[in-house]
């Protein structure tokens, strides 16, 4: 018999928070936004459009739009944040070539159904630089009072400490959404990309490709939400609870060696007879990188497997309450509210102490009522 495996002491775990939690399972539900009368009014309009029939990313257009909101629900932004959200490319941007209405003629008609300080917001995102916008926030490049300084058609362009603040917020959310390996190659090096040729580099164009989480864009995320912590950005906004609040960073080497070591047990480049190694590898992972649920939940399964059961509860609540922060998966291969059930399931077997000793048995697990 092999010796049992230290616990897991040391690792970066956070504990489940009931109140997140309670605000995450309400959205696992798609019919939550038809208990938002703004978003609500707003989503039929936005559907008309045919947002469900394009491509976007990870997914559809749709899906996006959706996904992104659900974000800024969880994150308890005000109306116009979220419908920000929700309609934040709909007149096309530099970035998505999606014109869902004509900046130039339907502007008055989307007001009229979202009120004008949110379509206001929807206009200066869609039509402002957001590769720049991006750029100064990241250099630090923000006004005392909280303003960014943008070049818009050859004048500067001041946009107010309250749209500073619902921009990084809204992209945070956008970002976190959509990006994996496949934008990590078409699009490296965001917000200063690169002019590829997509004939001498038709591998990497081949969507999705492998599905890998981005290795480098979790870390750009953070530096956003840091940069809440502006004096002249304090308030403005409820701050996201991801990073904790926005108070921690996540250095560029960290982001990307947490995700391949992550990927390299996802892929099974570890032996395949013990679990000693592989525990071992997400357990770096989760060193390096605590912020995401995916590495904790893969973990959880391992301890489960092993007999770990304490170890096994623990990495699974802290993977409950990172996908409970985020409202969105950093691993694409199946959706947020998968990634919460199977979480749901590792965390109450490690609790009951029940985890299957046959592999046949793996597809009779079921969520038993709380």
């Amino acid at each position: 018999m092999n010796a049992p495996l230290p616990p897991a002491h040391g690792l970066p775990l956070q504990r489940l928070d009931a109140a997140q939690w309670q605000r995450a399972k309400l959205l696992l539900d798609d019919s939550w936004i038809e208990q938002e009368p703004p978003l609500a009014a707003a989503l039929p309009v936005v559907l008309a459009r045919d947002v469900g029939l394009d491509w976007h990313k990870a997914g559809t257009f749709r899906h996006h739009l959706l996904g992104v909101t659900r974000t800024l629900q969880l994150w308890q932004q005000p109306e116009d944040v979220k419908l920000l959200g929700l309609l934040h490319s709909v007149y096309g941007n530099a970035f998505v070539d999606l014109v869902k209405f004509d900046a130039n003629s339907e502007r008055s008609k989307l007001a009229a159904v979202v009120g004008e300080k949110a379509e206001q917001l929807v206009f200066e995102f869609c039509t402002l630089s957001r590769a720049q916008f991006v750029q100064k926030v990241l250099a630090g490049q923000i006004e005392a009072d909280g303003a960014v300084v943008l070049e818009h058609k050859g004048s500067p362009r001041r946009v107010e400490p309250y749209t500073v603040a619902a921009f990084i917020i809204v992209s945070m959310a956008d970002t976190m959404e959509q990006w994996f390996s496949w934008q990590d190659d078409i699009f490296s090096s965001f917000p200063n990309v690169p002019q590829r040729s997509q004939k001498a580099h038709w591998m990497a164009s081949l969507w999705p490709g492998p599905m890998r989480p981005s290795g480098r864009m979790l870390s750009q995320i953070a530096s956003l939400g840091l940069a809440l912590q502006h004096p002249g950005l304090q308030g403005l906004l409820p701050v996201p609870p991801v990073f904790a609040h926005c108070t921690q960073g996540l250095a560029p080497a960290a982001d990307a060696a947490a995700a391949s070591l992550y990927w390299s047990v996802i892929q099974q480049d570890q032996p395949l007879t013990d679990l000693d190694v592989a525990t071992g590898v997400l357990e770096q992972a989760v060193q390096l990188n605590p912020w995401v649920g995916e590495p904790q939940m893969v973990l959880a399964q391992l301890y489960l497997s092993a007999g770990r059961d304490a170890d096994a509860k623990a990495a699974a609540d802290s993977a409950l309450q990172a996908f409970s922060q985020w409202g969105n998966a950093w691993d694409k291969r199946v959706q947020w509210d998968a990634w919460v059930a199977w979480t749901r399931i590792l965390q109450q077997h490690a609790q009951n102490g029940n985890w299957p000793e046959r592999l046949d048995k793996l597809n009779n697990v079921a969520l038993k009522p709380e």
